[in-house]
């Protein structure tokens, strides 16, 4: 069963990759402004090595930390009679919440940003952007979610249904996909949206401190960090960081060396 989910994981990560990349050709929402071809392979490679380096250097995988936390009924979860559905809702839920969290705490530590601002580099997003991590980002979310599954006992189906939803979601808020404004009202009062996430990508630091939501978006209304719009329109939006505007010098070596290069 735990080999099937794990496919089952990646055939619908690879799915909605497919689905947002034809979409956000056929229905782009921004016209480009740097060359797609070396950004997806910086971007798709990034993700092969934090996958590779994470899996070398954790023992322990995700779903193991939740089987672990299961067999010692560690976390609250595993000492109640709750059904199973409920659980997985519960888990579900929680993971999202603490990842809003680790994705502010990454904002704000400086050492955290180095790492974490690779992703902020992208002066273009689209479905590939949803992957563009620094191995380093892959590794530190590993063990803080690791540590989240045990703390809370999330059964193991949970966090397999987590990644799917983590991983679709992060396709589809990335993408450059075009929704009409009625639609994408109704879509983000459950689900971080395209342009809700734009925002936080934009180059003015004000914006970028916004919309930290990765699937919900409830924890940006509830902790104050929703922004509805960006200050001009989102055909014009800059995104990026003011330091890294060249986008011939964000290739996958840049991108790897960058937390460690010192600051200008």
């Amino acid at each position: 069963m735990i080999k099937n989910a794990s496919g089952l994981g990646l055939a619908c990560s690879l799915t909605v990759l497919g689905v947002m990349a034809c979409a956000e050709r056929l229905w782009p929402r921004r016209a480009r402004v740097a060359p797609s071809g070396p950004r997806w392979t910086a971007n798709l490679a990034m993700v092969l090595a934090g996958g590779v380096l994470t899996r070398l250097l954790l023992p322990a995988t995700l779903v193991g930390a939740a089987i672990w936390a299961e067999i010692h009924r560690v976390g609250p979860l595993n000492r109640t009679l709750w059904p199973l559905w409920l659980k997985l809702v519960l888990g579900v839920v929680w993971l999202d919440l603490v990842i809003y969290w680790q994705h502010r705490l990454f904002h704000r530590v400086a050492w955290l940003w180095r790492v974490h601002s690779v992703h902020h580099t992208d002066l273009d997003l689209d479905a590939s952007s949803g992957v563009r991590f620094h191995p380093l980002e892959f590794i530190l979310s590993a063990i803080v979610k690791m540590a989240a599954i045990a703390v809370f006992g999330v059964h193991f189906l949970g966090v397999t249904l987590f990644k799917i939803i983590l991983n679709a979601s992060s396709f589809f808020n990335h993408s450059n996909v075009a929704i009409p404004p009625a639609l994408d009202a109704a879509l983000r009062l459950i689900i971080v949206t395209p342009d809700m996430h734009r925002i936080h990508h934009a180059i003015e630091t004000e914006e970028q401190n916004s919309n930290f939501g990765f699937c919900l978006p409830w924890w940006d209304f509830l902790f104050g960090t929703y922004r509805p719009r960006p200050r001009g329109e989102h055909s014009s939006l800059e995104l990026g960081l003011k330091e890294t505007r060249d986008s011939t010098k964000l290739g996958l070596m840049d991108l790897l060396l960058m937390p460690f290069r010192k600051s200008s």
